[in-house]
């Protein structure tokens, strides 16, 4: 059984996931798709904060806690579902990385509510942590990487300079043709970040 990590970026109601496998210092590209943290065919808001904006507090709180529960609900089924397809194929996906925002830590509901930065920034940290939680739930090894911060890691971690990441990770989307955007590409680092972790333990600190 040979070891395969995937790497998320979050999006409103999904996810960008690319995995890889192999070793850390050549790894090939396994498996690329798009995890639904919502259902399109329920009739609520994929954008909960923006959609609770001006509602009194109790219900943008069962609106927010809905959308919250349901993303964690579908990443957990697709992060299995994707590592059940890979190991029926003999690669063992034993861990994932997410791709994160600043860190910062936003005030409660209300005070969110009346910001529209604040609505954005909240917004994307609710997928974010419904992927880390699903990640958990999924019995996966769970990393994070602020997205600013991706290639200074990379550089860091797997000791290749980034001009040669940026090289490697294009020939990892030649090699797979397309969709190859900048979700993939990103994803796809982390995911190599997440390999070269798990066979160097202590490289970076799980959340």
């Amino acid at each position: 059984m040979s070891r395969a990590a995937v790497g998320l970026r979050a999006h409103s109601g999904w996810a960008a996931a690319v995995t890889v496998g192999g070793e850390a210092t050549a790894p090939v590209l396994l498996d690329r798709r798009r995890l639904a943290l919502a259902d399109d065919a329920t009739p609520r808001p994929v954008q909960p904060y923006h959609a609770s904006e001006g509602l009194p507090l109790a219900q943008a709180e069962r609106i927010v806690g809905r959308a919250i529960e349901e993303a964690r609900r579908f990443g957990e089924r697709d992060l299995r579902a994707l590592a059940g397809d890979l190991l029926s194929l003999g690669r063992e996906v034993d861990c994932c990385a997410v791709l994160s925002g600043s860190g910062r830590t936003l005030p409660a509901l209300e005070s969110v509510l009346a910001s529209h930065p604040l609505i954005h920034a909240a917004e994307g940290e609710m997928f974010r942590e419904a992927l880390r939680h699903a990640g958990k739930r999924a019995d996966l090894s769970v990393l994070e990487v602020k997205e600013k911060e991706l290639f200074l890691v990379a550089v860091e971690v797997l000791g290749i300079p980034e001009t040669k990441l940026k090289h490697r990770l294009g020939a990892l989307g030649r090699a797979g043709g397309p969709p190859w955007a900048q979700d993939q590409k990103l994803a796809a680092l982390a995911a190599w970040i997440a390999l070269s972790s798990g066979e160097n333990q202590g490289l970076l600190g799980h959340p």
